[in-house]
C-alpha cells in the first residue's frame, strides 16, 4: 500500500480515497492539514467541505485542530520563520497574498464550517431538506430510547407471558436485555428467518418484533426520535437515484471527509455512499485494526467492503506517539498479525522519536511481560480472583518502586500522571484501583462511568427506603451504615437499639427536610452532622464525595421535573440502578485527578496515549456462549435469538476473538516508552488477547487464533513459547514476584498557612432582575443586592383581583370570561394557548380547544378545553384601537407576529435608579397624558431608589406588525386575565372602560413594564430592521385584558374598545431611556 504524503497530488475530484492509518500515525493531524491545504491552495472554501467523526468530543477536537492548524498556517505565511512542520513551509513557498486571503476568510467564517458526528450531520440534512427528508421540526432527539424501552417490556412481558406465572418460556430479564439489544443494533438483519413454531427461538422472535414495532408507536406518539432515526430516514430520503437529497448535499459538500471510518455501521456508510460516492471528493480515514465498538453497531466488514470499492488506497506510515524503542519490540509482537482477517493487518511502521525516552527506571526495558508461574509441573488453572489479589499487589508494587525511582520521561522526572492502568473489566479496574490505594499510591479509576452503579446511588437508595419506613429496625440499621451516617458493623453492634433509635429520629427529620425543600436539604443537612470531613479522610473519599453531589442533583431535577414524592422518587432511583441507560446525566463526574494514576478500560483509552502503560489482565478474558449471537451472515449483519446452533455461535465467538485482538493491539499501542504487561495460567487465558498473540502463535505466523491450544498448559511448555518471543526481539521476561518498595518521601505539608483576608468591596447595588424583580425589591425594603432572578414559573406580574375606585361605565356587555377560573395558573394558560394558536385556522375555535388541551397538562385549571376556547374566540374579533386601527388578533398571523421575545441587557454602569426614569417619564408626558402621575411614583419612596445595576431579563408576550397611517408599524403587546369587576356583580365590558385600565396600570406599575418593553422593542428593531426610524417604527404598547374583551360587539369610547389600552409613549422617551439604560 502506497504512503501518504501530505505535500503530494490531492485527491482528485470526485474520487474516494482510503488512508489506513495505525496507532499513533498522527490522523488527525493529517485530516486538518489535507483541510488547511485545500483551503489555502483555493481547491474548496471551508463551508464547503463536510467533516465527519463519530463522538461530540471528537468533533470538537477536530474543530479546534483545524482551526488551530489555519491560525498556525496564517502566521507561516505572514513570516515563513514561524513555519512549524513541512506543511506550513510548503503553504507559504508560493501565491502567499492569495492563500493569506483564503485561509483568512476561512478563520472569520469558521463557525460556519459542518464539523460534526454523523447524527449532528444526519439532522442538518434532514431539517434542510424539510418534508423532502421525511423531518418533522415538532419532534425532540433524545440521547438514549433505554427508558421507553423498559416501559414497552414492562407492558408487552404481561400480554406475552403474563398467564405463565410459574415457567414462563422467556424471563424478565432476558427479555429485557433482548430487547436492548435489538433496538440497539438497528442496522443488522434478526435471525432465524423461519424458526419452528412454538420453539425458543420463535417465542423471542416475536417478541423482538413486537418490541420493536410498539416502539415506532410509542416514539410517534410522544413526539420523540433517537440518533439511530435520523440515519434510517436520511437513508430512506436518498433512496432514489434523483431524490432531493441526493441532488443537494454533493452541491452542498463537494468535499466530504469522513474520521474513525471503522467505526461506521451499514446504515451510516449506505448515507455516505449514497450521497457522495462519485459525486463529490471523499477522503475516508481510519484504523481497521482499531474497530473495537461493535457492541455500538460499528461493523468493520462495512469498512472493508468500502475499502475494497475505493479509487485510492494509501496508508499513513509514521508514528509520532511511540520511542522506536518500544515500536521495535511491539512490531515483532503485533508486525503481520491478522486481527480479524486478512483485510485487518498490522502494517510496518517508522517511528519518529529516535532511541528510548524512558530513562533511570528500576526495569527500563521497553516492553516488560511479567508471568506468574505455579512453581510445579501441572498444568491446573489458578483462580482468576486469587491472580486479580497478586496481580494488584505486584502491579501497586512496581509503580511504587517506579515512582520512588530517579526516572525520567523525555527529561522530565516520571509523576503518576505519567501511568495509565488499562483493563477490559470493572472488576480488573477496581482489583487495580484498591491495590494501589492500599500501597498510598493515588489512582483514579475512569472507566466505571455510571453513576447509578456507584456507591453513592446505593447509599442514597438505602436512605430513601428508610425514609418510607423509618419504623424498621433492618432499613434504619442499613441507612446508618451508609456514607450519610457512617457506621459500622462494630459500631452498630455496640450501640444497638439506642443507636438505632437516634438514627431513626434523624431520619424522619431529614425526610421532612426533603419534604419541604427537596433532597438536596438532606445532603446539606449530612453536612453539617459532620459527613463530609468524615467521608474525605478516607481512601477514595473525593470520589465519594463527588458521586454523593452528583446522585443529589440527579435526585433533585428529577423529583421537580417529574413532581415525585420520596416513595416515587425512590422506585426510580431502583429501576435506574437496576438497568444501565445511555444518557449522559449518568455518567460520573471526574474527582481530581491530575496527578494520579489513570485506570480506564480500553474503550476510554482510545485516542489517548500515556508514556508508561500497564496491562495487568490482557491475558484473560471471559468468553460465555453469547445469546443473542451477533455474526455474519453472508456479508450481512445479523443478530440471532434464542439459542443458536452450535455453528452460528462459533461464528459469533470467532468475530468477538477478533474484536478482542484489536482490543489488545489498541490498548498495546496506547505507550509512548514502556508497556508492562502480565501472562498468567487462569481458566480463560487461552481466550484472553494477549494470550492468543504470544501463546497461541510462534514468532513469523500472520494469524491469530481464536483459542490457544492446548487449553491448560504447564510452566515450562508457556515459557518455552514465550521465550521464542523473547528471543525474536519481543518482550522481556520477568518473574511476578511482589518486591518490596519504598515509597516516594511525601512532601511535608506546609505549616504557616493562614486564612487569606477578602478587603474588597462587594457591589450590593448590582443583580441579575426584571421588571417584576423590581418591584418585589421596591415591596421589601430588605432585599439586598447581589442577587439574581428566582426561576419563576408561572405568571408572576398579574394581580387577580385588583379593588379600583373608578365606577364602571357604558354598557353592561357580558364578559366571555366571567365564569372562569382567577389566578396565576389559569393566566399562564391563556398565555401559553395565546403564543401558540394559530389565528387564521379555519376553525378557530377548534384550534384553541386543540391548544388549550395540550397546555393544560401543564396549567391544569377547573374549567373543559371546550369551555376556554369558546371563551377565547370573542378577544380575537375584538378591535384593537387607535394602534392597529380596523384590526383584530384574528387579522394578524403568526407570521406578523414575534411571539414572547426573550431578552436580557445589561444596565447601566453608572449610579442610576428609576427615579432617574421617573425624571425622564415626567419631563416627557404632558400633564393632561393619562399615565403623566406615574412619574412621582418612580420618583418617590423604595420604588425610585431601585438601582439599575447589573442585567434586566424578561420576555414580551408578542409582538404584533400592523400597516398604520401608510406605514408598518411595531406594537408591543401585553395580555392580562386581571378581574376588575366589582363585588358579587356579574363581569361585564363596563368594568373595563379606559378610566378603570388606568387605574389597574397604575395601581400593578404597568406603565414602567410598558417602557422597559419598549427600550427593549426599541433595541432589537435598531438590531433587525434596516433604515429603522424609531419615529416611524414604535407602534406603542398594547395592553390586552382580555376579559373586558367581547368581540364585534365591544363597546368603544373615544376610540377605545373596553378591555385595550393603548399608550404610545413617545419615541424620544424610549430612545432617552435605553441610553440611560446603558445603551451600547
Amino acid at each position: 500500500m502506497k504512503a501518504f504524503d501530505l505535500l503530494g497530488p490531492l485527491p482528485a475530484p470526485q474520487s474516494t480515497t482510503v488512508l489506513e492509518a495505525s496507532a499513533g500515525t498522527g490522523k488527525t493531524f493529517a485530516l486538518a492539514g489535507l483541510v488547511t491545504r485545500m483551503v489555502a491552495e483555493g481547491v474548496a472554501a471551508l463551508d464547503q467541505m463536510l467533516l465527519i467523526t463519530f463522538s461530540r468530543s471528537a468533533s470538537q477536537e477536530l474543530r479546534e485542530r483545524v482551526r488551530a492548524q489555519i491560525v498556525s498556517a496564517l502566521a507561516a505565511i505572514d513570516d515563513p520563520e514561524r513555519a512549524a512542520n513541512e506543511l506550513e513551509r510548503h503553504i507559504c513557498a508560493t501565491d502567499r497574498p492569495a492563500r493569506r486571503l483564503r485561509l483568512h476568510d476561512a478563520l472569520a467564517g469558521f463557525d460556519a464550517a459542518t464539523i460534526a458526528t454523523t447524527h449532528q450531520f444526519c439532522h442538518i440534512v434532514l431539517k434542510s431538506l424539510g418534508v423532502a427528508g421525511d423531518s418533522d421540526s415538532g419532534v425532540t432527539l433524545v440521547e438514549s430510547l433505554d427508558e421507553l424501552v423498559v416501559e414497552i417490556v414492562d407492558d408487552l412481558y404481561l400480554a406475552h407471558f403474563g398467564m405463565q406465572r410459574d415457567d414462563p418460556v422467556l424471563g424478565y430479564r432476558a427479555a429485557l436485555k433482548l430487547a436492548r439489544e435489538v433496538v440497539n443494533h438497528p442496522a443488522t438483519q434478526l435471525r432465524p428467518v423461519d424458526p419452528e413454531p412454538d420453539s425458543y427461538a420463535a417465542v423471542c422472535l416475536a417478541f423482538a418484533r413486537d418490541v420493536l414495532a410498539e416502539l415506532e408507536i410509542r416514539k410517534r406518539r410522544s413526539g420523540i426520535l433517537g440518533y439511530d432515526d435520523l440515519l434510517t430516514r436520511l437513508a430512506a430520503a436518498l433512496d432514489r437515484p434523483d431524490s432531493a437529497a441526493r441532488v443537494r448535499m454533493p452541491q452542498r459538500w463537494p468535499i466530504v471527509m469522513v474520521d474513525e471510518f471503522q467505526d461506521t455501521d451499514p446504515v451510516q456508510w449506505q448515507v455516505i455512499e449514497r450521497a457522495f460516492t462519485g459525486r463529490s471528493t471523499l477522503v475516508l480515514i481510519g484504523d481497521p485494526k482499531q474497530a473495537i465498538y461493535a457492541f455500538r453497531g460499528g461493523d468493520i466488514d462495512t469498512y472493508l467492503r468500502a475499502a475494497d470499492t475505493a479509487g485510492d488506497k494509501q496508508t499513513l506510515g509514521t508514528n509520532w506517539r511511540s520511542d522506536a524503542a518500544l515500536v521495535d519490540r511491539l512490531q515483532v509482537v503485533l508486525g503481520g498479525a491478522q486481527l480479524g482477517g486478512p483485510g485487518i493487518v498490522v502494517h510496518p511502521v517508522h517511528a519518529h522519536h529516535q532511541g528510548h525516552r524512558l530513562a533511570g527506571a528500576p526495569r527500563n526495558d521497553p516492553f516488560r511481560l511479567r508471568v506468574v508461574t505455579r512453581g510445579n509441573s501441572h498444568t491446573r488453572t489458578m483462580q482468576i480472583d486469587r491472580l486479580r489479589t497478586h496481580i494488584g499487589k505486584d502491579l501497586a508494587a512496581d509503580i511504587g518502586a517506579l515512582l520512588a525511582s530517579a526516572a525520567t520521561f523525555d527529561g522530565a522526572a516520571v509523576q503518576a500522571r505519567h501511568i495509565a492502568v488499562i483493563v477490559e473489566t470493572h472488576k480488573d479496574a477496581r482489583a487495580c484501583f484498591d491495590a494501589l490505594s492500599e500501597a498510598g499510591i493515588p489512582a483514579v479509576y475512569t472507566g466505571d462511568t455510571d453513576v447509578f452503579g456507584s456507591e453513592a446511588a446505593a447509599d442514597w437508595l438505602c436512605l430513601l427506603e428508610a425514609f418510607d419506613q423509618p419504623h424498621r429496625p433492618g432499613l434504619v440499621r442499613a441507612a446508618a451504615a451508609t456514607a450519610f451516617f457512617g457506621d459500622t458493623a462494630e459500631t452498630l453492634a455496640a450501640g444497638g437499639d439506642t443507636l438505632t433509635d437516634r438514627v431513626a429520629e434523624t431520619l424522619r427529620a431529614w425526610a421532612g427536610h426533603a419534604r419541604e425543600r427537596g433532597v438536596a436539604a438532606v445532603l446539606e443537612a449530612a453536612q453539617l452532622a459532620g459527613m463530609g470531613s468524615r467521608v474525605l479522610s478516607r481512601q477514595g473519599g473525593e470520589r465519594l464525595m463527588t458521586d454523593l453531589a452528583h446522585m443529589t442533583q440527579l435526585l433533585q431535577d428529577t423529583a421537580h421535573n417529574e413532581g415525585f414524592g420520596l416513595p416515587a422518587l425512590r422506585d426510580w432511583l431502583r429501576t435506574q440502578s437496576s438497568g444501565g441507560g445511555g444518557t449522559a446525566e449518568r455518567n460520573r463526574r471526574l474527582d481530581s485527578d491530575s496527578a494520579a494514576v489513570q485506570i480506564m478500560t480500553v474503550w476510554v483509552s482510545k485516542g489517548l496515549q500515556y508514556p508508561i502503560v500497564y496491562l495487568p489482565f490482557a491475558f484473560n478474558r471471559y468468553t460465555p456462549d453469547p445469546d443473542p449471537v451477533l455474526y455474519h451472515e453472508d456479508s450481512v449483519r445479523c443478530l440471532y435469538l434464542g439459542g443458536a446452533a452450535p455453528a452460528v455461535v462459533a461464528a459469533g465467538k470467532a468475530e468477538a476473538a477478533a474484536n478482542d485482538s484489536r482490543l489488545t493491539y489498541v490498548a498495546m499501542t496506547r505507550a509512548q516508552s514502556q508497556v508492562v504487561a502480565w501472562w498468567a495460567p487462569s481458566y480463560y487465558e487461552p481466550n484472553g488477547g494477549l494470550s492468543r498473540l504470544l501463546r497461541g502463535r510462534a514468532p513469523g505466523t500472520a494469524e491469530v487464533p481464536d483459542v490457544c491450544v492446548p487449553a491448560k498448559i504447564s510452566d515450562a511448555d508457556a515459557l518455552a513459547r514465550l521465550r521464542a518471543w523473547a528471543d525474536a526481539g519481543g518482550p522481556v521476561l520477568e518473574e511476578s514476584e511482589i518486591a518490596p518498595f519504598t515509597p516516594a518521601p511525601v512532601t511535608a505539608p506546609a505549616t504557616d498557612l493562614s486564612v487569606r483576608h477578602f478587603h474588597r468591596t462587594i457591589d450590593t447595588t448590582w443583580r441579575r432582575t426584571s421588571y417584576s424583580g423590581l418591584l418585589r425589591a421596591a415591596e421589601d425594603s430588605r432585599t439586598a443586592g447581589v442577587s439574581s432572578e428566582p426561576e419563576v414559573a408561572e405568571l408572576d406580574d398579574e394581580i387577580p383581583d385588583i379593588a379600583l375606585t373608578s365606577p364602571p361605565a357604558g354598557a353592561d356587555t357580558p364578559s366571555p370570561m366571567a365564569d372562569l377560573p382567577t389566578g396565576a395558573t389559569f393566566g399562564s394558560l391563556v398565555h401559553a394557548v395565546l403564543e401558540t394558536a394559530d389565528p387564521l385556522a379555519a376553525n378557530l375555535a377548534a384550534e384553541l380547544q386543540a391548544q388549550v388541551a395540550i397546555h393544560a397538562t401543564r396549567w391544569p385549571v377547573p374549567a373543559t378545553a371546550g369551555e376556554i376556547a369558546t371563551a377565547l374566540v370573542p378577544l380575537h374579533d375584538t378591535p384593537l384601537g387607535p394602534l392597529a386601527p380596523g384590526r383584530t388578533l384574528r387579522q394578524i398571523g403568526l407570521s406578523d407576529r414575534l411571539c414572547e421575545l426573550d431578552f436580557e441587557f445589561p444596565l447601566a454602569g453608572e449610579e442610576h435608579t428609576l427615579a432617574d426614569v421617573g425624571a425622564l417619564v415626567g419631563r416627557h408626558l404632558p400633564a393632561d397624558e393619562p399615565l403623566a402621575c406615574y412619574a412621582e411614583r418612580l420618583s418617590t419612596g423604595t420604588l425610585g431608589r431601585q438601582s439599575l445595576r447589573g442585567y434586566l431579563s424578561g420576555s414580551i408576550d408578542v409582538v404584533l406588525r400592523v400597516p398604520a397611517g401608510g406605514q408598518t408599524k411595531y406594537v408591543v403587546v401585553d395580555y392580562k386575565t386581571n378581574w376588575l369587576g366589582t363585588a358579587d356583580a356579574p363581569l361585564t365590558a363596563a368594568d373595563y372602560t379606559r378610566q378603570r385600565m388606568v387605574e389597574a396600570m397604575l395601581h400593578s406599575d404597568y406603565p414602567l413594564q410598558a417602557l422597559l418593553y419598549s427600550v427593549v422593542l426599541h433595541r432589537y428593531l435598531r438590531w433587525r430592521l434596516p433604515g429603522y426610524a424609531p419615529e416611524t417604527h414604535l407602534g406603542g404598547v398594547i395592553y390586552l385584558f382580555v376579559r373586558g374583551m367581547c368581540g364585534p360587539a365591544t363597546p368603544v369610547t373615544d376610540g377605545h374598545p373596553c378591555g385595550v389600552f393603548s399608550w404610545a409613549p413617545p419615541p424620544a422617551l424610549v430612545t432617552e431611556l435605553s441610553a440611560l439604560l446603558g445603551d451600547a
